[in-house]
């Protein structure tokens, strides 16, 4: 199972989330650091859900570029 996860540079940080699995988030000083965090995350999420005899969350989140020109 894949999901997708958002990572996004702070002033000091960096985040990330999980779109399809509310709450699970990890921060951290590097991109590698919180994306082995949310790793992490993710697993325990889902461990805690099976754990509590709730649904496992499909993952359905997709993401895409979009180009942008800018006005001259």
């Amino acid at each position: 199972m894949q999901y997708l996860v958002v990572v996004e540079k702070g002033l000091s940080s960096y985040g990330a989330f999980v779109p399809d699995l509310p709450g699970c988030v990890a921060v951290a000083e590097t991109e590698k650091e919180v994306v082995d965090l949310i790793q992490e995350a993710i697993q325990f999420h889902l461990e805690d859900l099976k754990a509590e005899g709730q649904p496992i969350p499909p993952p359905v989140s997709k993401s895409t570029f979009i180009e942008v020109g800018l006005a001259a």
